[in-house]
């Protein structure tokens, strides 16, 4: 009779494992690109910034003539200390920015368009700090460039900044309101 009548024993659902080997290589590289493009251009505009161009050599000469301009009679130590203020304050800005990239990239993998989990933030800090740790072993292959713990937890702080941030905007904004 069972062989007869297929119907009446179905055979077991598939486990998850099974149906993930089943999705094509193209959708699966589509779920990724859509996830990560934006985190990726960032790091790769991240890695041009740490190149030689970049320098504070270079952008002192952008950097200061500009402050010059502005501030005629401006100290030399005072514009050094602009100068790199400015140079920390990019820093911090890249990896603010980075922060919420990855946030965005860790949520999407998950298929949430929105939401907040503190596996995903720390996820995403998680991947910024090995970025920002490569990003100061690259300068050291850059004659003008040097590695610096420092920047590298200035750049951390910057993608947990965001990432706090993030979380309170999340919160005020899903916090049930009263009438």
């Amino acid at each position: 009779m069972a062989s007869t009548e297929p119907w009446r024993n179905p055979p077991p659902a598939p486990d998850l494992a099974e149906v993930r080997y089943r999705l094509s290589p193209r959708s699966v590289l589509i779920t990724l690109l859509r996830a990560w493009w934006p985190a990726l251009v960032w790091a790769i505009m991240i890695f041009f910034l740490s190149t030689d161009a970049f320098s504070s050599e270079h952008t002192s000469r952008i950097i200061e003539p500009l402050l010059r301009w502005l501030y005629p009679a401006i100290s030399s130590d005072t514009l050094y200390w602009i100068h790199h203020l400015i140079r920390k304050g990019a820093h911090f800005v890249e990896y603010f920015i980075f922060g919420l990239l990855l946030y965005r990239g860790v949520r999407v993998m998950q298929g949430a368009r929105t939401g907040w989990r503190w596996s995903w933030a720390l996820t995403a800090w998680m991947i910024a700090i090995v970025y920002s740790a490569l990003d100061e072993i690259h300068q050291i292959f850059v004659p003008s460039r040097g590695p610096s713990l420092w920047d590298s937890m200035l750049d951390s702080a910057a993608a947990l900044a965001a990432l706090l941030l993030l979380f309170l905007l999340y919160r005020r904004l899903l916090r049930p309101r009263s009438a």
